[in-house]
């Protein structure tokens, strides 16, 4: 989506096969038609908010990482949606099919989710703002794209929550925010010409990498 910014484009395009089984796989499709099974939902939904608690850990450390004020706010900006809006989201439609917050946090972590945070929490730890940023770039753009399209084309309100959530304005401005803060980073500490510099492979190839361990999220959802 070009409305998440230049860079957030460039990147997708590199990694087009994987953005494809990532942001339509299988999962993703039963949520738009209703046929995922509530139980692989559910499943995912208690390893997703173990995935959200490493994520949120990620971006506050993208305020560490943080040259300028820009960057800090909007790091502080992401992990306050992270905290107060996806895990309260996770949190509430768990409750609502009877997981309680105990079991919900007593969750066991699965292989999955172990090597999708800890490449990212690595990422960040190793690395500087842009390595961090390549890693988390494609759980919240890559959602947003999810959620806008299936507002869209969803044609059952099984998942609503889950899809207007996603698919929302407050949302949808956070990844325009993200794409921006990308973009600018990129400039900031690359130049205008940052597709031109020795690190711009790198930095694409940790999305790409990033975006293959989604896919195997999905999948991970598939088999509770």
């Amino acid at each position: 989506m070009s409305g998440y910014g230049k860079a957030f484009t460039r990147m997708r395009e590199e990694a087009s096969e994987a953005w494809q089984d990532y942001t339509h796989h299988a999962f993703v499709e039963g949520m738009k038609d209703g046929t995922l099974p509530q139980a692989a939902f559910l499943h995912y939904l208690q390893q997703d908010h173990l995935f959200l608690t490493h994520f949120a850990r990620a971006w506050a450390l993208a305020v560490v990482k943080s040259q300028t004020h820009a960057e800090m706010l909007a790091a502080v900006g992401t992990v306050t949606a992270l905290v107060c809006e996806e895990m309260q989201l996770h949190i509430g439609i768990c409750e609502a099919a009877g997981i309680p917050r105990k079991q919900l946090f007593a969750t066991k972590e699965r292989a999955e989710t172990l090597a999708y945070t800890r490449f990212v929490l690595e990422a960040g730890y190793s690395g500087d703002l842009l390595d961090l940023l390549a890693a988390l770039a494609p759980c919240v753009m890559g959602y947003g794209e999810i959620g806008a399209r299936l507002a869209q084309q969803a044609g059952s309100q099984v998942y609503a929550d889950w899809i207007n959530t996603y698919g929302g304005d407050a949302y949808q401005e956070l990844c325009r925010t993200v794409g921006e803060m990308l973009e600018a980073a990129l400039i900031h500490r690359l130049g205008p010409e940052y597709e031109t510099s020795p690190r711009w492979d790198r930095l694409c190839q940790t999305f790409r990498t990033a975006t293959e361990l989604e896919v195997n999220f999905w999948q991970m959802g598939l088999t509770p």
